[in-house]
């Protein structure tokens, strides 16, 4: 197969591969030494920030970060406990098709073997090459394997560890990021000023020797593990607006994006004859998602879309957090579902503890995952948009991050297809009810199966498809029926 090149005209021939259209669900982790504090996501960035509930507990639990900054955070990060191989053999029990690690957050820690960036976790803290370890196991299993860098956005976001505290006993004492002997790990953006801390854009910079930076840092990591799947935070780097809008595309703030992008698809290539990397951004205009798929964080599309989309999510915060509760294994599914209906793949983070253990909730969430998977596997993998991808009134809410748990009627169906038959999943059904399908109202049913039940009774008149269900369904949410047409 021909290389690509880095531009937009040769990427927009990427096609995403067969394992991704069929997987449909992949397990992440999304874990470094942020998780340490066990006090959730953006942990490096708020503790240099005054007032922030993280930055009242770095004080208190820690000490100033004059004193005790990031960097002495991540000697904390140990894994001490961290076993990779019985982890694994817990997500594919729980119905993962693929898998992701975290290769750098914002913080700018590396979690493989780095030859570019000292502060990565072979040479501190856990003393082992993290990324490493997952390939492995995700390979034992014939896992694809997924890498996550969110390094783009840390030369603007980390400008807060250049500060000081207004107020208090330390006012006015430089934060240890102005430790001339830190000053690549903690970056030299002190140029970016630490006024209006809250503000998080412009999300990506323009300093050319950073984007340079970017660019070797990231093609070291695909180097490093060869991943089937590359997952960027944000827009293809390094986009220069605030949201992506409805604007002409600049090929130019977007070259070291196009090199990454094209340096991933070309591994793959030289690997296995073809491409089979999926790239992930989050830039919504077409002149830019088409040179891979969309990601939509922590969010959905309203609709079935015409190219295939994908959304990242977590159980709880995106590290441990002590503080945040988990989502149901009831939520997890509907939504799984609700995704999948309208052509998209969901990621899950599950989250560890600093030690590389998880708890005993996300333990419970996972056995009841593989619960569902056992039994309603069939109508996820594989499975394509049908015509309409629901009936009902019920939507879920749509709107930034929010992800509350929706409130099903029995009404609510999502539909897929695979072979000839149609999957419908009753979002709202209790047992012992009927469930009652307008949308084949137009196609006659030869059968019915409830999937983990068998053929259940079912009558078509007057354009209405219903079928009588047992006393005891098979699984707690999100039941299928498999429905065959004439």
């Amino acid at each position: 197969m021909q290389h690509f090149e880095a531009t937009f005209d040769s990427l927009y021939q990427y096609e995403e591969p067969q394992w991704i259209k069929d997987g449909k669900f992949g397990i992440w982790a999304h874990w470094g030494p942020q998780s340490v504090p066990m006090f959730g996501d953006w942990y490096a960035r708020n503790m240099y920030i005054q007032g922030t509930p993280q930055y009242e507990y770095h004080i208190r639990h820690y000490g100033h970060p004059s004193k005790f900054g990031y960097k002495d955070i991540c000697d904390l990060w140990k894994a001490e406990k961290f076993d990779p191989a019985s982890l694994m053999d817990k997500y594919v029990k729980a119905g993962a098709k693929y898998f992701v690690a975290q290769a750098s957050h914002h913080d700018h820690f590396f979690t493989y073997n780095s030859q570019v960036n000292a502060m990565n976790s072979v040479n501190v803290g856990p003393h082992r090459d993290i990324l490493l370890d997952w390939k492995k196991e995700a390979d034992r299993h014939g896992l694809p394997f997924g890498i996550s860098e969110h390094l783009g956005a840390s030369f603007t976001w980390w400008r807060v560890n250049k500060g000081a505290d207004k107020t208090g006993p330390y006012a006015g004492v430089p934060y240890d990021g102005n430790d001339p002997a830190y000053r690549h790990f903690y970056h030299d953006n002190a140029s970016l000023g630490t006024e209006n801390p809250e503000n998080i854009f412009p999300w990506y910079t323009t300093d050319p020797a950073f984007q340079d930076y970017w660019v070797r840092a990231v093609k070291e990591m695909i180097d490093h593990v060869k991943p089937d799947l590359l997952y960027t935070d944000g827009a293809l780097p390094f986009c220069q607006t605030r949201e992506p809008v409805q604007r002409p595309v600049n090929p130019e703030e977007h070259k070291p994006g196009l090199e990454v992008v094209a340096h991933l698809y070309n591994t793959s290539i030289d690997r296995y004859g073809e491409n089979r990397a999926v790239y992930l951004q989050k830039d919504v205009r077409e002149e830019i998602a088409r040179v891979g798929t969309l990601d939509v964080e922590k969010s959905q599309l309203p609709g079935i879309a015409p190219r295939l989309w994908h959304t990242d999510t977590c159980i709880g915060n995106w590290f441990y957090d002590v503080h945040h509760p988990y989502k149901s294994p009831e939520q997890i599914v509907e939504m799984l579902v609700d995704i999948i209906s309208k052509n998209g793949v969901m990621l899950l983070n599950v989250l560890q503890r600093p030690d590389g253990t998880i708890d005993e909730d996300a333990d419970w969430i996972l056995e009841e995952l593989s619960r569902w998977f056992a039994v309603c596997g069939e109508a996820v993998y594989g499975t394509r948009p049908w015509h309409t991808f629901s009936e009902g009134e019920t939507r879920v809410k749509i709107q930034g991050f929010t992800e509350d748990k929706t409130n099903w009627t029995p009404s609510d169906f999502r539909f897929v297809q695979k072979n000839g038959t149609v999957y419908a999943f009753m979002l709202g059904i209790q047992p012992g009810q009927v469930a009652a399908i307008r949308s084949f109202s137009d196609r006659k049913v030869s059968s019915a199966r409830l999937l983990g039940a068998g053929e259940v009774p079912f009558r078509q008149e007057f354009g209405l498809l219903t079928v009588k269900l047992p006393e005891q369904l098979p699984v707690k949410a999100a039941n299928a029926l498999a429905i065959t047409l004439e």
